[in-house]
């Protein structure tokens, strides 16, 4: 069984989510960590858990949901892993910064592409890739249906959707997106956002403003 704790950090209030198998790995999702005393949270729960870190797995690249992976890498030494059309958001990461007040003076680089289709395996337990473009070029979610939730970065929020003003977002592709990716999972499905409080897909699809005009 995969477990799942929520962290909220930075000026953004991005969600972190770490999971955990029945042996103490762990993937962590989104390290939105900028402060010090906020990787200090993140790796004092790791600590106390006695979790194994395996790899840092991004829904996406931007600025607020990377802030923290350079620093998970220099202490545990795993892989990052984005989809590969993520490259140019990351690769735009100093210039966002810059923009957004938010120096980095080091860009994480991914070891690893995440490809939609390829699940991700940790021991017997294991979570699908879906391609989710629309808010970002290269977004991507976890589903887990066993467990009966997906994360999905900034796709699909409790009553909003993402942004698709930025560079690489499109309103269209998005909205495909959710329609064709998030809303054919089961509605029971638990979907854990990027920001803001949890929501389920059957909700959404009958209340969400955005997507019910």
């Amino acid at each position: 069984m995969l477990l799942i704790t929520s962290f909220t950090f930075n000026a953004f209030q991005e969600n972190t989510y770490i999971i955990q198998n029945d042996d103490k790995k762990c993937w962590i999702i989104d390290p939105g960590m900028y402060e010090p005393s906020e990787i200090n949270t993140l790796t004092a729960f790791i600590s106390k858990n006695n979790l194994l870190p395996q790899a840092i797995i991004n829904t996406h690249a931007h600025l607020d949901h990377i802030f923290g992976v350079q620093a998970l890498i220099d202490a545990y030494n795993i892989p990052f892993g984005i989809h590969e059309k993520e490259l140019p958001v990351l690769k735009a990461a100093t210039t966002a910064g810059m923009l957004w007040g938010f120096p980095m003076d080091i860009i994480p680089q991914p070891t690893l592409f995440i490809k939609e289709g390829n699940p991700i395996t940790m021991g017997e337990d294991q979570v699908e890739v879906r391609f989710v473009p629309g808010h970002s070029p290269g977004s991507i979610l976890f589903y887990h249906a066993k467990g009966n939730w997906v994360i999905g970065g900034d796709v699909l929020f409790a009553g909003g959707i993402g942004r698709t003003d930025l560079p690489g977002g499109s309103y269209e592709t998005l909205f495909n997106s959710i329609r064709t990716q998030v809303f054919t999972l089961p509605d029971k499905t638990t979907v854990h956002a990027g920001h803001g409080a949890s929501t389920t897909v059957g909700y959404e699809k009958q209340y969400n403003p955005f997507l019910n005009p």
